[in-house]
């Protein structure tokens, strides 16, 4: 099967990576979690084999909470990801990060509902650390490289997930914002949580659209203005996506890396074989070696 050692997922407006050649289509019919999103398309950028993958599928056909996350990070794992930039519109909660501004954000509060967050049940639990849910190798690079893209950069910030698909109420806005939250979006979770189980290094750049719907100067949001300024925002995105390929670690020494190493606490031997064979292009590596359970 093709590999890639680094994935983009591409949300709102981001629906394909330009610049890549030796293109091949390849679609994973199945995963045990359903299907992915859409086929993922491989390609070289920059001498560097990379896969993407829009996140609503072609054509914007799926739903923020009928997202597949679980079999596309599944999938991106089984061609050997490594790293995932997750590409996402956002809406800001502060005067100061305006529509069409880049963010890196450094952490995340869910207020999603019912999605499907976790790869782990069936007779093995396993607990991550998600104290620091973006890794800081990943999110340092995209910050220098939107530097580099001379793109309008916020180095840090807490991005409010919501389950959508409306926007939020002027109360919920205020709400967050009495919080400290910087940003809102629907899609950041469960994929960072996900990643990490999975052992891949993720981090976002959010592209900003709209001020939500606090800010009483200015209009209420709509998707119309959402796609209006992400089509402004998608060739700096990309630009920095690009530049952020050859800042890559040849060896990753983050968290990220071994975030299962102390997070299984079911014992592997006494864990259905069903499951260990579901799980094992996550839990491959801990499956020999692993003290077992009396």
């Amino acid at each position: 099967m093709a590999e890639a050692r680094v994935a983009i997922i591409g949300g709102s407006g981001f629906y394909q990576m330009d610049g890549l050649t030796d293109v091949e289509e390849v679609r994973i019919e199945k995963t045990p979690f359903g299907q992915p999103s859409d086929a993922i398309v491989i390609g070289t950028l920059d001498g560097a084999r990379v896969a993407f993958l829009p996140r609503h599928g072609r054509g914007h056909r799926i739903l923020p909470s009928e997202l597949p996350t679980r079999a596309n990070v599944y999938a991106l794992k089984t061609l050997g990801v490594e790293f995932i930039i997750a590409v996402s519109a956002v809406g800001s909660l502060r005067h100061d990060i305006e529509p069409q501004h880049l963010v890196v954000p450094d952490q995340l509060i869910d207020r999603t509902k019912g999605r499907p967050g976790t790869f782990f049940g069936q007779g093995l639990v396993a607990h991550i650390a998600f104290a620091e849910p973006f890794c800081p190798v990943l999110r340092a690079n995209l910050q220098r490289s939107a530097q580099e893209a001379r793109a309008t950069v916020h180095n840090g910030g807490t991005l409010v997930v919501m389950e959508g698909p409306p926007f939020s109420t002027r109360a919920e806005s205020n709400l967050y914002r009495s919080w400290g939250a910087d940003l809102i979006g629907m899609t950041a979770l469960p994929e960072a949580k996900l990643a990490r189980e999975a052992e891949i290094c993720y981090a976002t750049l959010a592209c900003v659209t709209d001020y939500d719907c606090w800010y009483e100067g200015h209009e209420s949001v709509t998707a119309e203005m959402i796609v209006a300024n992400l089509a402004k925002t998608v060739a700096v995105a990309q630009r920095t996506v690009r530049l952020a390929l050859p800042g890559l670690p040849a060896r990753r020494d983050c968290l990220c890396a071994s975030a299962l190493q102390d997070a299984l606490i079911t014992p592997l031997d006494i864990v259905p074989e069903e499951t260990k064979k579901r799980l094992a292009p996550i839990i491959g590596r801990y499956m020999v070696g692993k003290p077992t359970g009396s």
